[in-house]
């Protein structure tokens, strides 16, 4: 196993940093990997929002569910969904009107998701840990007028940056299911309720009886919950901007 693949398996999510700083050039060295990210078209359909102001993190971390760890990050990077550019360059340069819908929101989607990525294999590299705050879909409008952003250019991904603490370095990585369990030849599999029950105790550790509580507490944590409902109203907020 090459030092890549080691550690993409060793990657895990980090919400507690030490005081080591994030020096300027591994910075520069995390955004200009990001950039180097497949992109359709070589279009570029995204944007990077580097969050240096203190003020400006502790909103956000209220914002995303009042969530301490993210105004204590040294690294802050919002990556916006951001088809602007292009709009501005078709209607210069071309005659036909221009309507940006959906599939262009999906496909910008796209492109800021892996730049994103790229970021996060960037940092371990470097041993710098991150987080996924996917909490900055919600409250949109807010997060428009406080980020000043045009039309086109959505909060998608904000991940967070920073060294780790001993005890987040020692922290087990939660164990992901079974690659059998994952991946399909030619078309989807779909799995009795039997086998898929089976899948989440492999996964999970947990017996039977076990299994019926985690999965409640989990409902109740991640689906019935408060946040989820201002995610889904911020969500069609976001759609309904882009296509009107």
């Amino acid at each position: 196993m090459n030092n890549t693949i080691q550690e993409l398996f060793d990657r895990k999510s980090v919400r507690a940093f030490s005081d080591e700083t994030i020096s300027k050039e591994e910075k520069e060295l995390i955004m200009q990997a990001a950039l180097q990210a497949p992109t359709a078209g070589n279009m570029a359909l995204y944007s990077i929002i580097d969050v240096q102001d203190q003020q400006l993190k502790e909103i956000l971390a209220k914002r995303c569910d009042n969530q301490p760890f993210i105004a204590k990050a040294p690294m802050v990077l919002i990556f916006l969904a951001d088809y602007q550019k292009w709009f501005d360059m078709f209607k210069k340069y071309t005659s036909q009107t221009i309507k940006l819908e959906e599939s262009d929101l999906f496909l910008a989607a796209q492109d800021c998701i892996i730049a994103a990525q790229n970021a996060v294999v960037a940092a371990e590299s470097l041993g710098i840990g991150s987080c996924y705050i996917g909490d900055i879909l919600e409250n949109f409008e807010a997060n428009q007028e406080t980020l000043h952003l045009p039309k086109y250019a959505v909060p998608f991904i904000m991940v967070v940056f920073g060294k780790p603490t001993q005890q987040q370095k020692d922290r087990k990585k939660p164990t992901r299911f079974d690659l059998s369990d994952m991946v399909h030849v030619d078309t989807y599999q779909q799995k009795t309720l039997e086998e898929t029950e089976q899948m989440f105790m492999k996964q999970s550790g947990k017996d039977e009886e076990q299994l019926g509580k985690y999965i409640e507490s989990f409902a109740r944590r991640k689906f019935y919950a408060e946040f989820r409902e201002e995610m889904n109203r911020s969500a069609r907020a976001i759609i309904e901007s882009w296509v009107k």
